[in-house]
């Protein structure tokens, strides 16, 4: 009866919970912002050739590994080695510090807008300084997660489903505005080629920023296996999934570009164009600041919580199941309200120095902002990787494995597909570190770029060096999860 009761996700539930998790308003702002109406076609080309086998790829990994409930790292682990399981572990941890270092950023340009109704909190001060307050809300969340008040995750989700729904609300109303309301539309010309994207340099170094956008489905693998029938469920659910993304970002393009001109878009829109987006919505139907004040307050609520729950959890994960030859025993140490402390204290030295550092040599603060959004979409994909490392791990061991769900049952168009996605991602990454929007080789230009690889090598360089500390620290503790395995039941 039991089993019976945990077989209930149809392929619309499971659609919607992973639209609500991976989707966002934000991922349609900051990818106009990045290439304007052009960003049409490559929603199309993102999502039907890597975000759907992407998906699926998920899928499979989590029917083959139903009873892990460490995602990847566990995928690393029964597919390759576990120091490879350790660094990807280390990879989904390490991959928050500059996520860590833009949410006070989010939050305080949240509270300009819920207070005065516009942005200029951010320009009273000068960019060290506003770096300074950030520090500072950093390290107060910090000394509030060490004293175990983490218990906000129903305040997070009802913040973050508010969102969602006024992201919708956003793109029907404004869709229907020209219509309803006779608004001028901002973008003169719709034609073909004001969609095409010039395939050049400088539109490669944006297309990390959609893979940004699309990535993140892997939360869902643990409900592979909660559906009815995985083999017709999950991947109904998926390519669900992939058409309301597909709709949601192309109408939310589409509303971007009438109500802010492609060709002329404002410098701040990253930082600042949900809000414009927002103010104006309340504009054209009357309302004044109203949806802007609500969304100002939800998003302020919603930065500060995922700040809050971001610094305890990714630790959490890689210290459950971390291996005592590879993170040094000092670092799992626990306080009284069980929260690492040590592994705050690494967290806060990584996180600050990312806070301030940049500050020196990006004077102002809508361009550090900018920088430390793309930084994001270079350095969280990262963890993307070990997914596709982890798939193509599985069609090598396609005798010992047999799940339930199969994306592609060829173990060699498997490995294929898996390289593709894995390659893209690299390749996204790597395209990222280099600014396409500053002309090349200018001194703002090489301190950006330096800054990029030097943030990327440090972090996953640091991951290299724990295991030689836990050498020598941890020499009397035994590995905790020796012989584990993770095997699939027919």
């Amino acid at each position: 009866m039991q089993e019976q009761n945990t077989k209930q996700l149809r392929w619309y539930n499971l659609a919607m919970m992973a639209f609500v998790s991976v989707w966002g308003f934000g991922n349609v702002v900051n990818n106009y912002a990045n290439q304007g109406l052009t960003v049409i076609v490559s929603w199309v080309l993102i999502i039907s050739l890597y975000f759907i086998p992407y998906t699926l790829m998920v899928g499979e990994l989590g029917s083959a590994f139903k009873t892990s409930k460490a995602g990847v790292s566990s995928w690393i682990r029964g597919t390759a080695t576990p120091l490879l399981a350790y660094l990807a572990g280390w990879t989904y941890w390490v991959v928050h510090v500059p996520y860590l270092a833009q949410k006070p950023q989010n939050a305080l340009v949240a509270l300009s807008w819920a207070t005065f109704q516009d942005g200029s909190l951010m320009d009273k001060f000068s960019t060290l300084t506003i770096q300074l307050i950030t520090l500072a809300i950093f390290l107060a969340f910090v000394w509030l997660a060490s004293k175990g008040i983490t218990s906000i995750k129903r305040v997070s989700n009802v913040a973050g489903i508010a969102m969602f729904v006024m992201s919708i609300l956003y793109v029907v109303m404004m869709v229907a505005a020209p219509s309803i309301r006779e608004i001028e539309i901002a973008t003169a010309d719709w034609s073909f080629n004001s969609i095409m994207p010039k395939l050049d340099f400088s539109y490669f170094t944006t297309i990390s920023m959609l893979v940004f956008a699309v990535g993140g489905c892997e939360k869902l693998s643990p409900y592979v296996n909660n559906t009815k029938n995985p083999d017709r469920e999950f991947p109904k659910g998926m390519i669900a999934l992939a058409i309301m993304v597909t709709i949601s970002a192309i109408l939310g393009s589409i509303a971007m570009g009438m109500m802010f001109d492609s060709t002329n878009r404002p410098d701040d829109l990253m930082m600042n164009g949900a809000y414009y987006a927002f103010q104006l919505l309340g504009e054209y139907y009357g309302l004044g600041n109203f949806f802007l004040i609500v969304y100002a307050l939800t998003n302020l609520i919603s930065q500060l919580s995922v700040l809050l729950i971001s610094i305890d959890a990714p630790l959490k994960v890689l210290f459950a199941e971390s291996d005592n030859r590879y993170i040094p025993k000092a670092l799992t140490k626990v306080n009284k309200h069980g929260a690492p402390i040590n592994g705050y204290k690494m967290t806060t030295v990584l996180v600050g120095t990312l806070i301030v550092v940049p500050a020196l040599g990006i004077g102002n603060i809508n361009e550090l902002f900018n920088w430390l959004l793309k930084l994001n979409s270079v350095v969280m994909p990262l963890r993307y990787l070990w997914v596709f490392f982890a798939y193509m791990g599985l069609k090598r061991m396609a005798d010992k494995y047999n799940p339930t769900y199969k994306f592609i049952k060829n173990s060699k168009l498997g490995f294929v597909a898996g390289l593709w996605c894995f390659a893209f991602t690299a390749f996204a990454c790597i395209l990222g570190m280099f600014p396409g929007d500053i002309p090349a080789f200018t001194p703002d230009w090489n301190f950006r770029v330096i800054l990029n690889f030097a943030t990327v090598f440090i972090l996953i360089g640091l991951g290299y060096i724990l295991p030689t500390i836990a050498k020598k620290t941890n020499k009397d503790l035994p590995d905790k999860n020796a012989g584990k395995e993770y095997v699939t039941q027919e």
